[in-house]
């Protein structure tokens, strides 16, 4: 009888398990489904929604449904595609055969790339600090910043006047850079409205 008794606690223990483990990954499911959901809505509100979702969907479990981090990851992963598409650019300077103002060009471009990677740096780093400053001075700052790493992407481009081939070329590298600080923008304007 003692064996008996033993295997049926054995048995509900283990089916206790599986009810706990199924509800666990149910809990878990729905909790993701709402972490994308938020992240869908947040990017319908932004210039590159379908770009804004790809990019920044596969973070849902550490976003979760948090204004502040979902601002912060749209930050990082333009600060991320800068610096790959910088290492590009300068791959692509030392392609022999440009003309001296392409070369110019080039260079002009690189150095604008740096400084947008500098700039979304700060505006990361600014908005990953605990809140000691005054938070509508810092927002305008990371604000400031980002417009400008935009701008800086829409000058690159405009030195190859003479090669319209490079200057594809270009634009179509620091094309997904500026969309990617354009959605950031609206997601840092989004989550500073909250505290506005």
């Amino acid at each position: 009888m003692e064996g008996l008794y033993s295997i049926y606690s054995l048995a509900r223990s283990i089916l206790l398990i599986l009810l706990l483990s199924t509800s666990s990954i149910s809990l878990i499911s729905a909790l993701d489904k709402t972490n994308v959901e938020f992240i869908r809505t947040s990017c319908s509100l932004t210039s590159y929604p379908t770009l804004c979702f790809n990019s920044l969907s596969t973070q849902s479990g550490a976003i979760q449904t948090s204004p502040k981090l979902l601002a912060q990851t749209a930050l990082s992963v333009t600060l991320d595609t800068t610096r790959t598409t910088t290492t590009a650019m300068v791959k692509l300077s030392q392609v022999h055969g440009m003309a001296p103002r392409e070369v110019s060009a080039m260079k002009d471009c690189i150095e604008l790339m740096s400084d947008t990677v500098y700039e979304l740096k700060r505006s990361l780093e600014e908005m990953s600090r605990p809140g000691s400053k005054d938070f509508r001075l810092v927002m305008s700052d990371i604000e400031t910043w980002v417009s400008s790493a935009l701008t800086d992407e829409d000058t690159c481009s405009d030195g190859f006047v003479n090669d319209p081939k490079m200057k594809s070329v270009v634009r179509g590298k620091i094309v997904n850079i500026a969309h990617l600080a354009s959605n950031a923008l609206a997601l840092i304007n989004s989550y500073a409205s909250l505290h506005g």
